[in-house]
């Protein structure tokens, strides 16, 4: 019997791109799976994946927190401290014959003590920006890729080696569509817009774009508005905080801070223009190709970086002036970027048929095994 732990050190919403895997694994009598979680959210979505799949029970485990790590946590706005954590588990977590995670601070696991199991990593999401590949990733001794765009760049900066590494699809892709299609967010139809914000310092457009965004469209009857900005956003504010942005959604504004919504595709599946600036989620946006506008919101030189790749989807907005204008006129400019948006959607989200899941499952059985 081989035992495997899958290890969600950071916030919740990385469970959809790992859960899947860990339901194939669990179902071959010779592994054992053991769900390990620093925050207090994940069971819930992990279950939720669970159920939607039809998967028997699993066992979920709380990570230990030393006394100094809880009193730390215990502040929420300064984090998860996930390298706290990962010390107070070292002697636990060394007893496993593999670790998966989908975070890259677990490559500090040497350094802290874990040295016999194998470190598995799955990057959760596909997208451009440098935090994506760092030194960090040389640290694994096997990385689970969504596309080849990723595993090129990877290979590229010499962060993984060709034996190294698999390609195996989203798995937060396939995941999501397990779950029931809720389109229906407003009461009178129109083409709706999603503004997706990232949390990044120095590349997030939401402190710039968001009054004059959420003004110009209080001010015009042609679309709706989705404001889902990415979950780690909101997710260490206070709920008073979170509410106050919540209550300002009206008959055709809906903001949403902080819901499963926000995780689990619901608003990229349903949005009809895409609007943001560096998160990964527009790969998920063009599994189908649509619209997208971006927000250049600290006078980017982004043309020639590969960290902005996904700004040649679509027109790239400097100034909140220009906003809507821009935004009612990229349906008609679309044709200008489709094609581009279509190859680097498949080359980012990869193999797309059924199984993705099953194949990262296939991977980490075949690493055990040897």
């Amino acid at each position: 019997m081989k035992n495997v732990a899958f290890l969600y050190i950071a916030e919740s919403y990385q469970c959809y791109h790992a859960a899947a895997i860990a339901l194939e694994l669990a179902q071959s009598d010779k592994v054992n799976i053991t769900n390990f979680y620093n925050d207090p959210e994940t069971p819930y979505h992990l279950e939720r994946v669970r159920y939607a799949a039809g998967a028997p029970e699993m066992e979920y485990r709380p990570l230990r927190r030393s006394l100094p790590t809880a009193a730390m946590q215990s502040i929420r706005i300064l984090g998860m401290f996930k390298d706290m954590v990962l010390r107070d588990n070292a002697a636990e977590l060394d007893r496993y014959d593999a670790i998966v995670t989908v975070e890259d601070t677990v490559a500090s696991a040497r350094r802290l003590g874990i040295s016999s199991p194998q470190l598995i990593y799955i990057p959760h999401g596909c997208g451009d920006r440098a935090r994506g590949f760092t030194s960090e990733v040389k640290a694994f001794d096997h990385v689970l890729l969504s596309g080849q765009k990723s595993a090129q760049r990877m290979l590229d900066n010499a962060l993984i080696k060709p034996e190294n590494h698999s390609v195996i699809g989203s798995v937060k892709l396939e995941t999501c569509k397990l779950f029931p299609d809720v389109t229906r967010f407003f009461s009178i139809q129109r083409p709706t817009v999603l503004y997706n914000a990232h949390k990044a310092r120095g590349l997030s457009s939401w402190k710039r774009f968001i009054e004059p965004l959420l003004e110009q469209f209080s001010k015009q009857s042609d679309f709706n508005l989705i404001v889902a900005p990415h979950t780690k956003m909101f997710r260490r504010r206070r709920q008073l905080v979170r509410d106050g942005w919540n209550g300002r959604s009206n008959s055709q504004i809906l903001i949403d801070t902080g819901s499963e919504r926000c995780v689990d595709m619901t608003y990229t599946s349903a949005a009809d223009i895409y609007v943001g600036d560096v998160s990964s989620q527009v790969y998920e946006f063009l599994e189908t190709p649509r619209p997208c506008v971006f927000l250049n919101a600290h006078q980017i030189d982004w043309r020639n970086n590969p960290d902005f790749a996904h700004w040649h989807f679509g027109d790239v907005v400097d100034d909140p002036r220009d906003l809507l204008n821009i935004i009612r006129a990229a349906p008609e400019r679309h044709i200008l970027y489709r094609d581009r948006q279509k190859e680097m959607a498949d080359k980012s989200l990869g193999d797309r048929s059924p199984g993705a899941a099953r194949r990262g499952a296939n991977v980490i059985r075949g690493l055990l095994n040897r």
